[in-house]
């Protein structure tokens, strides 16, 4: 006699009313109340200092006067928008943030992981930690401090660079008053004070690989290099998408507070982003209108940026933020 073969039956995926979440929710609060008091102050953090002040965007849409008030102040509507798109120094400020970012990217984005690499493979541990100490210190300096110094190294009246170059027959170099020039300084100051951090974030993401896949790659003959890019690499690439996500989200902010105590009129033309505009012609010329729409369409360029990055991890990798 023949065995019945009707197919199992599948479970069916029983839909939970919203009583039964909230049920769920009580057991849980009641299960683990300490930790979700402790979340208390960073949610009220994020209510007081990040959800609250956005009341203000309605800004960009009136003719905000200080004396009239928010709620007194006419509206607008789109008027500063247009005025911003349609503005030659916006245009040429934003074109200036997008090439100090890009830079920024290509150069610096990539140096915290290579470091990281070269560190994690270093078997002088006192060596290791020292070299990791003196990296990562300039991280805690102010950009007044970091500003200071790099005036100091680069002055024409006596900076070490510019007593090198003169030493070696060479001319003096202005490099905080030539314009084909001050972008690297910019460039090259980012990468001394925030490299050192970044590549410690790259280290612990070291620390979670496996040992024994570099112990079954010894054995099967990979050598070093090899054993990089078939191991490492693949083992940073999800803190890689992370960063690179995050970095995307910050495209349009190239690195105000830096560029405010190190630039100067001579070189506005190559440094002027749109931070350092936004803080001239709001603050120096009291158009909050127009400045709160230049944020608005900063953080709606940064929340697109952010959501298209993850998209494509997703796509390529298989893996993003959310």
């Amino acid at each position: 006699m023949r065995e019945s073969t009707a197919p199992e039956a599948v479970p069916v995926p029983v839909k939970r009313g919203r009583g039964s979440y909230l049920r769920q929710l009580g057991s849980d609060v009641a299960k683990d109340w300490d930790l979700y008091i402790a979340l208390i102050p960073g949610i009220a953090f994020l209510l007081l200092f990040k959800y609250a002040p956005m009341y203000g965007i309605i800004i960009a849409f009136k003719d905000f006067n200080i004396f009239d008030g928010l709620a007194a102040s006419p509206w607008v509507g789109w008027e500063h928008f247009e005025k911003l798109f349609s503005s030659e120094s916006f245009l040429h400020v934003f074109r200036n943030t997008l090439v100090i970012s890009v830079y920024k990217i290509l150069f610096l984005f990539p140096l915290p992981i290579v470091i990281a690499i070269l560190l994690n493979e270093l078997r002088n541990m006192a060596f290791k930690r020292t070299v990791q100490t003196v990296i990562y210190l300039p991280h805690f300096l102010s950009w007044v401090i970091v500003s200071g110094l790099f005036l100091d190294m680069l002055s024409t009246n006596g900076g070490i660079v510019n007593k090198i170059i003169v030493a070696l027959g060479g001319e003096p170099i202005r490099f905080f008053l030539d314009n084909s020039i001050f972008r690297t300084v910019l460039v090259s100051s980012a990468g001394w004070k925030e490299t050192g951090w970044n590549t410690i974030i790259y280290l612990a993401a070291l620390a979670g690989i496996d040992p024994g896949l570099y112990e079954a790659a010894r054995i099967d003959g990979a050598n070093k290099w090899k054993q990089i890019i078939h191991i490492t690499l693949p083992g940073l690439i999800p803190i890689i998408l992370l960063m690179f996500i995050l970095r995307l989200g910050s495209v349009l902010e190239a690195g105000t507070e830096q560029i405010l105590v190190m630039y100067n009129p001579s070189v506005y033309n190559v440094a002027d982003v749109i931070g350092t505009y936004v803080y001239r012609i709001g603050l120096g010329e009291q158009n909050y209108s127009f400045t709160t729409a230049v944020g608005v369409f900063e953080s709606v360029v940064a929340f697109i940026l952010i959501l298209s990055g993850n998209a494509l991890a997703r796509k390529f990798f298989g893996r993003g933020i959310w």
